[in-house]
């Protein structure tokens, strides 16, 4: 009788694994994504070329620097990610597959790649600077790329269980994403090894690398809200002066491509910070002059509390209810 039970149960688990199989996929959308992770491990070899170009201080220019190309492809994985999703929406080919073979390459393209690129760069900055034999110094940026990395890995991860399906849903971003924190690294690397020669100053920016990796990465597992740049600003109906704004960032985009990419991914990324902190002291100032008395509650939320008494001798109400004015409620 117990045999006959377990083989029972073993033919319910086949039955379940067998219904579980992936039979059909889309086809053009997953070689895509594909090639979205090809395009990060190759910054990864790259970059490892790059630091050997360094080291061994081999005649080069900013065209060739292994560091850049490494750079470009990280740009170049990029644009796949964005094609990938919005061809499969197109075709009508979404699925589960589809969602986590689109994290795991982004992990690769935006998660290990540009980190993997920082540390090199770093390191050889500090080899050429006779910093190598710091352990401290170096114990940090192992530190800042390992936290870069789980950062990146956590915010993929939260994306995929938080998801929805539809265009409505992909609006905004909850976290700074994954492809816009790896340009902010990105896109200084590249606009180092440009002007590295011209400006000698420029190299500070890769020892702030470490520090703006962990800067991105905490804004990767914010709870900030950052908007879908493709279905916010380019999709659909727009003002007049919208169209001349994306004209003029195109015109500076072909001018000075360096020093756009730059101002995009870095602006970007602070936006939401700095709208957020705006608001918090906003709207602490109005609270203050509207009510003196203001009192923080134990969640961080700000609530006014009346004064006990009013002017000339009248007694205040009792109670203050929920929905005045004077609280304000997270989001």
């Amino acid at each position: 009788m117990p045999k006959r039970k377990t083989d029972t149960a073993k033919g319910s688990l086949l039955r379940r694994v067998r219904r579980q199989r992936l039979k059909y996929i889309s086809i053009l959308p997953s070689l895509i994504t594909i090639l979205n992770g090809i395009c990060g491990f190759t910054a990864i070899i790259l970059a490892s070329k790059g630091a050997e170009q360094a080291l061994l201080e081999l005649p080069t220019d900013s065209q060739k620097s292994y560091f850049a190309i490494s750079g470009y492809m990280i740009l170049l994985a990029m644009i796949a990610d964005m094609l990938d999703g919005q061809l499969a929406r197109k075709v009508k080919g979404t699925s589960s597959f589809g969602g986590q073979l689109d994290s795991l390459c982004d992990v690769v393209s935006f998660g290990a790649a540009p980190v993997f690129l920082m540390l090199k760069i770093v390191e050889c900055k500090l080899e050429l600077a006779s910093f190598a034999g710091d352990n401290s110094v170096q114990r940090f940026i192992w530190l800042a790329a390992a936290a870069y990395l789980s950062c990146a890995i956590i915010r993929l991860a939260r994306f995929n269980v938080e998801n929805e399906e539809g265009e409505s849903a992909h609006m905004s971003f909850m976290g700074l994403p994954t492809p816009a924190a790896a340009g902010v690294i990105v896109s200084l690397v590249i606009f180092h090894q440009l002007y590295e020669q011209a400006l000698p100053a420029v190299n500070a920016v890769i020892y702030a690398l470490p520090f703006l990796a962990l800067g991105v990465g905490a804004l990767m597992v914010s709870r900030l809200r950052y908007p879908h740049v493709l279905n916010q600003y380019f999709k659909g109906r727009k003002p007049f002066g919208h169209f001349i704004r994306v004209l003029l960032l195109l015109a500076l985009l072909f001018s000075y491509p360096q020093i756009a990419l730059v101002l995009a991914f870095c602006g970007f990324a602070a936006s939401s910070l700095v709208k957020w902190i705006y608001f918090r002291v906003s709207v602490s100032k109005y609270l203050a002059i509207w009510n003196p008395k203001v009192v923080r509650n134990e969640d961080g939320g700000i609530q006014s509390a009346r004064h006990s008494s009013a002017p000339g001798g009248d007694k205040a109400p009792d109670e203050v209810h929920d929905d005045s004015p004077g609280r304000l409620e997270p989001e």
